[in-house]
């Protein structure tokens, strides 16, 4: 099933590809746990700058794979990791959290439908582009199920809770238009010239920014979300500023700018990311409450 997602490396930009188009690119449990090993690899290469996901003809993802009837929401998270309570964990949950642990910056080039966890996939990513032939549903309540993904952390920081819940409520789908309007697309392309705009994207941060310096960025912007006050946003800058401003990456994104030529960043994300990285670990998997 890892043949169902196309990997390639070219020139610093990885592309991942849905690769399924006869089933619209429809999500599988193995594909699932294939992208998250996928995203492994491409943190572990520093030959990797930053990485494109896309879907290979007409769709983008169409969602879980319900081929198996009845029982295919709960077939594609069998064999899930198992939480303490017993409970196979969301299967796209893991890839969200896995994409928003990411060390590279990821660009999302939807180049038709995205559904379900097809879209909910997405939202962890950084940048989202779109063609003219993009439709995306959060099409759960209409399966007798809820948002996954931990899209009830992300949309509503997207698009604004109320968005959120009448696209949620209904599960109709949604153009590219008022994607792009309500924020959850940065960018409407032409499909023949949807991936080469992405690679355009990629190409403007392999070129001119320091790998370590933007996953550092990568990290601190996300998880300021959650920050309670500036001050904690102020606290792990200053230890950042005062580890990257000592680092060889600076001196040389000084002397580039000064010489007027482009910089040549040496620093590595394997091996030059700050001592107390990470800094805050991830929160650890609790069962729910037993009910009084």
């Amino acid at each position: 099933m890892a043949e169902a997602i196309d990997y390639r490396v070219e020139d610093g930009i990885a592309i991942l590809t849905f690769n399924r188009p006869d089933k619209l690119n429809a999500l599988t449990r193995e594909m699932a746990m294939a992208f998250i090993a996928l995203l492994d690899r491409s943190d572990a290469d520093d030959a990797v700058k930053a990485v494109i996901v896309t879907g290979a003809g007409k769709a983008f993802c169409a969602g879980a794979d319900l081929s198996a009837g009845d029982d295919a929401l709960s077939e594609v998270n069998a064999g899930a990791e198992t939480g303490s309570d017993g409970v196979n964990r969301d299967i796209g949950g893991l890839i969200t959290l896995r994409i928003y642990r990411s060390l590279k910056p990821i660009i999302a080039a939807i180049n038709g439908a995205a559904v379900g966890v097809g879209i909910t996939l997405t939202l962890a990513m950084d940048i989202r582009l779109g063609s003219q032939q993009c439709k995306a549903g959060f099409v759960f309540a209409r399966r007798g199920i809820v948002p996954e993904a931990a899209s009830s952390y992300f949309l509503p920081r997207i698009a604004g809770i109320s968005r959120a819940l009448a696209w949620c409520y209904s599960g109709r789908l949604i153009d590219a238009t008022e994607l792009r309007e309500a924020g959850l697309l940065s960018e409407i392309v032409p499909a023949e010239q949807l991936l080469d705009r992405a690679r355009e994207i990629a190409r403007e941060i392999v070129d001119n920014a320091a790998p370590v310096s933007v996953a550092l960025t990568r990290q601190i912007l996300w998880q300021g979300l959650e920050m309670n006050h500036p001050m904690e946003a102020h606290q792990l800058d200053s230890r950042l500023v005062a580890a990257r401003g000592d680092s060889a990456d600076a001196r040389e994104g000084v002397a580039s700018f000064l010489a007027k030529r482009p910089p040549q960043f040496s620093d590595r994300v394997s091996q030059d990311m700050p001592g107390d990285y990470p800094w805050r670990d991830e929160p650890t998997y609790r069962p729910a409450p037993a009910k009084k």
